[in-house]
């Protein structure tokens, strides 16, 4: 009977200490915005000092114009950053020409004409030694058709499949002795394998030598060094030439053919090549080469140099001139070569 008064008392104090509280807390909340506020106008009071003073001395504020070309270098940097990042990636990639040894540096200051790339293998050193008896300068006078004519000739070869040995060997000796070769440390000399080392030839040369043209040939063909340039110079004016002794021909799907075409049937129902320079010597300007070298793993090879380097350029805005000189297997006056 007595504990209900008891129990009012105790919830009517307990309800006036939540509202003591609770205007604790509002008048604390109040002085603290209060403080705030004060500081922030205490701020901009300072601020609008400081700007009259600078006035007063001379300075303006920073304008409209000065933020936009702020922003406008902040662009600048960010895209210069993205341009440094891609052409750490395309030197990842290969795309930037590598060091070259120091007869390469020496002769790569100089524009030349051309550099020529005569395609041999193992166990062709008989031919390589009648190419340097009957028209390729050996020592000091290899140096001299380059500084004097413009032509650096260089015998071009693949590794072994089993690399470092006795066919290795045998060429990086004869390679000191003669200083005549380019050695492509990241190809396999393979028959099979002869599209893609046409492909790392100009890859080679073009990042090696600045010359108007590359010249691929084989070593069964002699060539008449100065009926070489003086024809080359003629096309001089051209900027994108594919010169050669231009032919097609039949694409043999057979497997066991001696030319069959893995990929005979991209060729169409007539099973023909397009128009391309026979292998045996061609020539292309420095544009194309480059061409080959900037997308080099994009470049579809076929069973053949000469068909591949043909493919490459045939959807291309170039010159393809069909100079009879270039055609090797017939010998005539004015001739730049002949098959042996």
């Amino acid at each position: 009977m007595h504990g209900r008064p008891s129990q009012n008392r105790l919830s009517s104090f307990q309800s006036r200490i939540s509202a003591l509280l609770l205007a604790m807390l509002s008048t604390m909340a109040a002085i603290y915005v209060a403080g705030r506020l004060w500081q922030d106008a205490e701020d901009r009071v300072y601020l609008i000092k400081e700007i009259d003073k600078r006035n007063s001395q001379g300075h303006s504020a920073i304008s409209v114009d000065d933020t936009l070309k702020i922003i406008a270098c902040r662009e600048q940097q960010k895209k210069l950053s993205a341009v440094e990042m891609e052409l750490a990636a395309a030197r990842k990639e290969g795309f930037v020409p590598k060091s070259s040894s120091k007869n390469e540096k020496d002769d790569s200051k100089k524009k030349l004409l051309a550099v020529v790339g005569i395609f041999t293998t193992f166990g062709r050193n008989k031919n390589r030694e009648a190419i340097r008896k009957a028209w390729m300068p050996t020592g000091a006078a290899l140096k001299k058709l380059a500084d004097e004519k413009g032509i650096v000739v260089r015998f071009v070869i693949g590794r072994s499949p089993n690399r470092g040995d006795s066919l290795d060997k045998q060429i990086d000796s004869e390679s000191r002795q003669t200083k005549d070769f380019i050695v492509l440390d990241g190809q396999v000399e393979a028959y099979e394998e002869g599209p893609k080392k046409m492909k790392s030839f100009f890859i080679y040369a073009v990042e090696s030598w600045d010359a108007e043209f590359y010249v691929k040939v084989n070593d069964d063909v002699f060539i008449n060094i100065d009926v070489l340039g003086a024809t080359l110079t003629a096309y001089l004016n051209k900027p994108r030439v594919y010169i050669g002794c231009m032919k097609s021909g039949e694409v043999f799907s057979e497997p066991t053919h001696k030319w069959y075409e893995p990929d005979w049937w991209k060729f169409g129902d007539a099973k023909s090549y397009p128009r391309h320079a026979s292998g045996e010597m061609y020539a292309i300007s420095r544009a194309l080469a480059q061409f080959i070298s900037i997308n080099r793993f994009i470049l579809r090879t076929y069973a053949h140099d000469d068909v591949s380097a043909g493919s490459w350029f045939i959807g291309l805005d170039v010159k393809h001139i069909d100079d009879r000189k270039f055609c090797c297997n017939s010998w005539s006056p004015g001739a730049i070569c002949t098959a042996v």
